[in-house]
């Protein structure tokens, strides 16, 4: 018995979009796996580097500057376009129209280099994270598996960004929001629903593996009515400007330092990258090597009021996270800056609100400090309320993240992600030195 052309036709087409469905699942649940170990590498680079500084105290006066100098060297001639966060080449795939443009920031060499130098950089001292690299990671290979359907591609691109960042935090919502306000910044009713779907597999993979938990551990702390909730004002303004400020820190040296600077960095990437890891370097012994990595135990030490910080970790770990960010070496703003935030309000709190609850003080500070960097304020309140399981204070840090984000503004007019991603548009799509001559 024969079946008609057109009964045919239908059961080819069903056989491959289940066949597209099916792969595109595989791809979510290889992201969710690769979050998760990235995250279990990550600490154990850390815990490695902690081993080193214990058995040769001064260890890191030599291991940082050459392990900064080494890494941005295979960097530049092994894995071009992986350096910093991840974030900005993600938003600049989305900008290209071709296969071959995208797969220069996002392919699977380039998330095999992400990952590697990522995690070589936790093992010699940077203040860097693993979230913003996972996210290019989570991009490359839904990049790979869009090749399959390439007019969709770029929405898996965006897919597999939200994906990545919802695994690695376990925080489903932020890696929603994060990719339609600051990736994407519009939503796309044709790409909604893969990443919904993208968001779903990795955090199940995610659950399955690590189980269900909240990033910093629950956290009951509240606001009480009265003079704390001076502290919202407070820590957007103040904390909305340091984040503003670092912002635009890294986007002027991005684009060139005024004077001889810049032509010698660009000139002498090593030895820049080595000046950057010796600051590090510095950064850490002056506070007894609590800024090196990703600054994960102190700030959440400073959320549940477990650990009490000195005063001078906020500013070495900002200077830290500045030297780390600026070097050339692969990796994220996300944990370290949540970790500068926490140091900003624990200071904010014990020097204008002594009496108030210390904790919830610390997350608007993180909240007020992310949002002032990243300049997405709905995704640093969400972010920061899932990672901590406290709905008691969704509206204090609500108001946080908008006067942060109206504050960094002042200092850094445009979105520290977004101007970074044009660098990158442009390094690529700047004519050969051939034809411009």
């Amino acid at each position: 018995m024969h079946l008609p052309r057109r009964h045919v036709r239908i059961a080819r087409l069903y056989s491959r979009r289940w066949q597209r469905r099916l792969i595109f699942t595989g791809g979510a649940l290889a992201v969710g796996v690769t979050a998760v170990g990235l995250a279990r590498a990550s600490d154990g680079a850390q815990h490695a580097f902690q081993q080193v500084l214990r058995h040769v105290p001064y260890g890191a006066f030599a291991l940082t500057p050459l392990g900064f100098a080494f890494v941005v060297w295979m960097t530049n001639k092994y894995f071009p376009n992986i350096q910093g966060s991840g974030i900005p080449q993600a938003i600049a795939t989305r900008s290209l129209k071709t296969v071959e443009g995208r797969s220069k920031f996002v392919s699977f060499r380039a998330g095999f280099g992400k990952v590697v130098m990522t995690l070589l950089a936790l093992l010699v001292g940077a203040s860097v994270g693993r979230e913003g690299p996972t996210v290019q990671v989570g991009a490359s290979l839904m990049f790979e598996i869009g090749k399959l359907t390439p007019k969709r591609q770029p929405g898996l691109i965006l897919a597999g960004a939200a994906a990545g960042v919802a695994a690695a935090f376990n925080t489903p919502l932020a890696g929603i929001m994060f990719a339609i306000e600051e990736i994407s910044r519009s939503f796309e009713a044709r790409t909604s629903g893969l990443i919904i779907a993208a968001v779903i597999f990795a955090g199940l993979t995610s659950l399955a593996l690590f189980g269900n938990y909240t990033y910093f551990g629950s956290n009951s702390a509240a606001l009480a009515y009265g003079a704390d909730w001076l502290s919202v004002p407070v820590c957007g303004v103040v904390c909305g400007l340091a984040g503003g400020l670092f912002g635009q820190i890294l986007i002027v040296t991005a684009r060139g330092l005024p004077g001889v600077v810049g032509p010698w960095i660009k000139k002498h990437p090593i030895w820049f990258a080595m000046a950057c890891g010796l600051g590090v370097a510095i950064c850490g012994y002056l506070s007894g090597d609590q800024i090196f990595g990703t600054g994960y135990a102190q700030a959440r030490g400073l959320v549940h009021g477990t650990h009490q910080m000195p005063w001078s970790f906020m500013p070495l770990k900002f200077i830290a996270t500045v030297l780390s960010s600026i070097s050339g070496i692969p990796g994220g703003l996300f944990a370290p800056s949540l970790a500068v935030g926490a140091g900003m309000g624990a200071d904010i709190a014990r020097l204008l609100f002594p009496h108030a609850p210390l904790g919830a003080i610390v997350l608007i500070g993180m909240v007020s400090y992310f949002a002032g960097v990243v300049q997405a304020p709905i995704t640093s309140f969400v972010i920061v309320s899932e990672m901590v399981d406290n709905h008691q204070m969704l509206v204090p840090l609500m108001a946080a993240a908008l006067i942060a984000s109206a504050c960094s503004k002042l200092v850094c007019p445009d979105s520290v992600y977004h101007a970074l991603a044009k660098g990158f548009l442009a390094k690529v799509q700047a004519p050969p030195a051939e034809a411009r001559t």
